[in-house]
């Protein structure tokens, strides 16, 4: 629950705290005396986007600062999460800096608007005037009832298997229409596919290929070079080897009167036989090496065969031809599997709409098992807060369609009086109805919740007497369970709660400062009076507030 509230710097606030309590808190001030400001600096807190119009003194830092007492409601693992150091009374504190930054922190730590507002969901509610307007919308209503009726888990569970569903519904429409765009081109893929497969395309043959035709094209230059380069070696008369094999003999005859001679014919050795080596394996080519003049035009032609393979298929290499050959085949084969591959992928589509539409008939139940309690509990409040006849409706009905909250369609429906046809609750209550029936929403919902703290903020529009009053022991009812702030201008009210708080402006040298302080038992009879006779406090106001109060002067 909120426990201290610390405004600096904010609109007509330069430094104010407020100390909350638990139960019933109840807040008064005249129109225009900065009630709203609280909310604005809670808001800040709580992750709302600051306004750096909204800074008393523009050249100074605005530092909002909450703390709250957590140590009830199981948010541990929400800091593991963050990564936020965890305090059974936990600090949140906003900066808005000259030029309208913000900093966030949490226990010090620093954190994202998103992970305030998130924690806000965990802490607070916050309800006002205009939160009646979503009275009519669709994501309230069923927010309402799976609370009363429980189905958070189930709720959670049908989204998690809906996104599944339309995952899967969205692949299977896809892979529909590739396969009937992959079927208007099978017979052209077909033939790609067996022009390239005809082909017979072979890693590596390519270069192979360029390799050969160049030797091809100079086999003249080579086998002649070669021949004289033979002839030049071998000949007897003046080849290199003949002569190179006087050499050695000569040589031979003196290696051993000396080891410089030893050495020199070993030399001479050696090359001769390196040579001799030499001169087979040149004649050994020479006999191997015989081309006919149609193997380059062959070699030729295979070659065309992939330069027009690759001009017809936009590629620039042998690799990325077999790449399109492979995918070529793949498709292929994919349009002939291609009614098994939409078969198992339909099975599997319907067997998540199966599923799906358990969980969609579990909601389904489950809240029409809860509305007649929840119905009737609602008509019961609005019984006390002066609508003796209103009529209060849920109308569930299933649908044949999946949407956001499951497969059914639901209304609200209200009669204000006895005998007048019931509509839809936005359409025919009016402002002052409006607000009894959300009052009755958060009482019956506060039974539910385990949310910490609820404030309602001039939730009282259009009532006033009896119903006031009834309005006023709502709250406090809801106050056994939960921490409730009401911001309010009735005093039937504000006589209601455990605290009273008094918001007020005070003109101070040259400005005007809004103050907020806790009333004395004497202040708040005399601010319950003023607010139920004006300005000049009279013996029967006072009376009249001693009895809301309960309080004798």
């Amino acid at each position: 629950m909120l426990t201290r509230l610390n405004i600096q710097n904010y609109a007509l606030i330069e430094d104010a705290q407020v100390i909350f309590s638990k139960g019933l808190t109840t807040i008064t001030g005249e129109t225009g005396a900065g009630k709203s400001i609280l909310l604005g600096g809670l808001g800040l807190i709580l992750g709302n986007r600051a306004d750096a119009g909204a800074m008393r003194n523009a050249d100074k830092k605005c530092i909002i600062e909450g703390e709250f007492d957590v140590a009830d409601y199981d948010l541990q693992p929400f800091f593991d999460e963050n990564d936020i150091d965890y305090d059974n009374q936990t600090v949140i504190r906003r900066e808005v800096l000259p030029g309208g930054k913000s900093r966030a922190f949490i226990n010090d730590t620093p954190v994202r608007l998103e992970v305030l507002s998130e924690l806000q969901s965990k802490l607070i509610d916050v309800h006002s005037q205009h939160q009646t307007l979503r009275m009519n919308e669709t994501s309230f209503q069923y927010a309402v009832v799976d609370a009363w009726s429980d189905n958070q888990v189930i709720f959670a569970e049908y989204l998690s298997q809906k996104t599944a569903y339309e995952k899967l519904n969205a692949a299977y429409d896809a892979l529909v229409s590739q396969f009937a765009k992959e079927k208007q081109e099978s017979e052209y893929n077909y033939h790609l596919y067996r022009e390239l497969h005809l082909a017979d395309i072979k890693k590596g043959e390519f270069q192979e290929l360029e390799v050969l035709q160049e030797k091809l094209s100079h086999i003249d230059l080579i086998q002649n070079s070669l021949s004289e380069t033979y002839r030049s070696i071998s000949e007897e008369q003046w080849g290199i080897n003949p002569r190179l094999y006087q050499v050695k003999n000569h040589l031979e005859k003196i290696k051993s009167f000396s080891s410089v001679y030893d050495d020199l014919f070993n030399r001479v050795h050696s090359s001769y036989i390196e040579l001799s080596d030499l001169e087979r394996e040149i004649a050994s080519i020479l006999d191997k090496e015989q081309y006919t003049p149609d193997q380059l035009e062959n070699v030729n032609q295979r070659l065309q065969v992939y330069y027009a393979m690759m001009q017809k298929h936009h590629v620039n290499s042998e690799d990325d031809l077999l790449m399109r050959y492979a995918d070529l085949e793949e498709k292929v084969k994919r349009i002939s599997d291609s009614d098994q591959i939409l078969k198992e992928k339909k099975e599997e589509l319907y067997n998540s709409q199966i599923e799906l539409s358990k969980i969609a008939d579990l909601l389904y139940e489950n809240r029409k098992k809860h509305l007649p309690q929840f119905e009737n509990e609602i008509k019961e409040i609005l019984y006390k807060l002066g609508m003796k006849e209103a009529d209060f409706e849920v109308k569930l009905a299933t649908s044949d369609k999946f949407n956001a909250y499951g497969a059914d369609t639901m209304q609200w429906w209200f009669s204000a009086n006895k005998g007048n046809p019931k509509g839809m609750v936005g359409k025919v209550a009016s402002g002052g109805e409006l607000s009894r029936i959300m009052m009755a929403i958060k009482s019956v919902l506060a039974k539910k919740t385990k949310l910490p703290t609820i404030i309602f903020d001039e939730i009282d529009t259009g009532i006033s007497g009896e119903v006031a009053i009834q309005m006023g022991e709502i709250m406090r009812t809801m106050a056994h369970d939960m921490q409730v702030i009401a911001i309010t201008h009735l005093p039937q009210i504000a006589s209601k709660g455990e605290e009273h708080l008094k918001v007020y402006k005070k003109q101070e040298g040259t400005k005007t400062n809004t103050h907020i302080s806790k009333l004395t038992p004497q202040e708040r009879l005399e601010e319950i009076a003023e607010m139920l006779g004006g300005k000049q406090i009279s013996e029967t106001a006072l009376k009249h507030a001693a009895e809301l109060l309960q309080f004798k002067k």
